[in-house]
């Protein structure tokens, strides 16, 4: 009797390896990676029956992309959110409340994206959703998003800004930690909307913020961690570890269908839904200002649109040959797999340095 009851204890202790977010981690990876494997060939196959003609390709841009990309089906990231989505209810702790937060703002940029996408695959133009109600409904997103975080979070931390390199330095705005919170997760998703142009560009530097963040949220989530870091202790939000991790299988398996010549896009419902995701992560844990380091390079997207519209507005002259900054490179005469994997090792060089800044206070 008592050897029955030790073998049964023994196979009840065998099952505490899923109390612990790097096991659980490990299986969304596996679980997102092999759910786009094995319905990503389906899923494409109805965009392109349903699509046609395929993503509008832009006739202003570089000549080559009227060839190599015509006919190609947008909307990819559908397999990435249904990948991240299983993974996380399967592996996720769906008691944390960070989880559901984090899954409300993909799955509702994503829902904008896929207007977005549906409006330009059915009219064959570039012109989709009004970018005054995109991100009208996008920071109505976050602002929900921010005020749970705020409402559930620590008092004074949850509403502060934390500065890097300083262990103690934490600026309290209050309710208008609403608006930072906001622009961080707005700014996020359409940085890396407009850094998806080449096959593969964006999907890459997203698994390689993903799994940085994934790294910062558990180190911030668990208190032992975080006292030897010297960094803010965010109770719960160790579990978004998961969440990354789903990001990461899903962005290989998607990867696989992406990588040039692309077999389907990821379009405005991936790219829109992986960095508002990202950005909610990144107010999660505290680490706003490093999102903007080890996601330097959606930054960098963004910002060359900025100078280049307001220098054609004030100026009537163009800083780039062509925004974004990667379709300048191609005119310079680089190749695509030349911008793109260059862009990938800058990503990775931003991921070590933003990392940097946990352990330099």
């Amino acid at each position: 009797m008592l050897q029955w009851l030790a073998d049964l204890h023994q196979s009840f202790t065998a099952f505490n390896v899923f109390r612990y977010i790097t096991f659980r981690t490990g299986g969304a990876v596996v679980t997102a990676l092999l759910f786009v494997f094995l319905f990503g060939p389906a899923m494409i196959s109805m965009l392109r029956l349903k699509q046609g003609k395929g993503q509008p390709i832009r006739t202003d841009g570089p000549q080559s992309h009227l060839l190599t990309k015509k006919g190609t089906p947008t909307m990819g990231g559908l397999m990435i959110l249904a990948g991240i989505a299983v993974a996380t209810l399967l592996w996720a702790n769906l008691f944390n409340f960070y989880v559901w937060v984090v899954l409300l703002v993909m799955l509702g940029f994503g829902m904008i994206g896929f207007y977005d996408d549906y409006l330009k695959v059915t009219k064959q133009t570039h012109n989709g959703l009004s970018g005054k109600m995109r991100l009208a409904i996008e920071a109505v997103i976050s602002g929900v998003a921010v005020v749970i975080i705020m409402t559930m979070g620590k008092s004074g931390l949850s509403t502060s800004v934390a500065f890097p390199f300083f262990k103690d330095l934490l600026l309290n705005l209050g309710v208008f930690f609403v608006v930072f919170g906001v622009f961080v997760i707005v700014a996020a998703g359409n940085a890396v909307n407009l850094t998806d142009g080449l096959d593969g560009l964006a999907i890459v530097p997203v698994m390689i913020a993903a799994g940085t963040f994934g790294l910062i949220a558990y180190l911030s989530g668990n208190v032992r961690f975080a006292d030897y870091l010297q960094i803010h202790y965010v109770a719960g939000v160790g579990e978004l570890a998961v969440v990354c991790g789903a990001v990461m299988g899903a962005g290989l398996g998607f990867l696989w269908f992406n990588a040039p010549p692309a077999q389907v896009f990821m379009g405005d419902t991936g790219s829109l839904a992986l960095g508002g995701l990202l950005g909610t992560v990144a107010v999660a844990t505290k680490h706003e200002i490093v999102l903007a380091v080890v996601g330097g390079l959606f930054v960098l997207e963004a910002v060359s649109v900025i100078v280049q519209v307001a220098s054609f507005k004030l100026t009537g002259k163009r800083v780039f040959k062509m925004a974004p900054i990667h379709h300048h490179f191609e005119q310079l005469g680089w190749t695509e797999p030349q911008v793109v994997i260059r862009f990938w090792i800058i990503a990775v060089v931003l991921a070590l340095a933003g990392l940097a800044t946990l352990k330099l206070r």
